[in-house]
């Protein structure tokens, strides 16, 4: 039993729950700047390049010719197979981390900025008078209750 105790602890501190949720974000916030990246940025890069696709560039290693097992009629089937270097599938994984990384450096250099002018704002604001218990105004009261006999 002690050790589902344990589990259930675990499972409850604030920073699973945190890592939990920064995981799920962090997968759809993926999922926006993939989609930035392939949908936006992408086909006016490929349009000034001259309409190139990087995915269908590859070099050619050579065909094999590949035999089966012989069938029941002892037959031998061959196929053809060629072997490709797919360098433009490396290429466009190199551009969309680059493209990648440079939104999430807007993005967060925003939010510092963002951050930077609330600070400044709440550094300028006058301080909030200090919060005083019912206890001391309780006794303020009384005080000044027997101050007026």
């Amino acid at each position: 039993m002690g050790l589902i105790k344990e589990f259930k602890e675990f499972a409850m501190k604030g920073n699973v729950v945190d890592l939990a949720v920064g995981l799920i974000v962090g997968a759809s916030f993926g999922k926006i700047v993939s989609s930035m990246v392939n949908d936006v940025i992408m086909p006016p890069v490929g349009k000034i390049i001259g309409g190139v696709n990087f995915t269908e560039l590859k070099y050619s290693l050579g065909q094999t010719v590949v035999k089966s097992p012989p069938d029941a009629d002892g037959k031998v089937a061959e196929t053809v197979k060629e072997a490709f270097v797919n360098y433009g599938m490396f290429l466009q994984n190199c551009f969309d981390f680059l493209i990648v990384a440079f939104v999430v450096f807007i993005i967060v250099k925003a939010m510092n900025h963002a951050k930077a002018i609330s600070e400044r704002k709440a550094a300028l604001a006058p301080p909030a008078p200090p919060v005083i218990s019912e206890d001391i105004l309780l006794l303020r009261e009384i005080r000044d209750a027997l101050k007026a006999r």
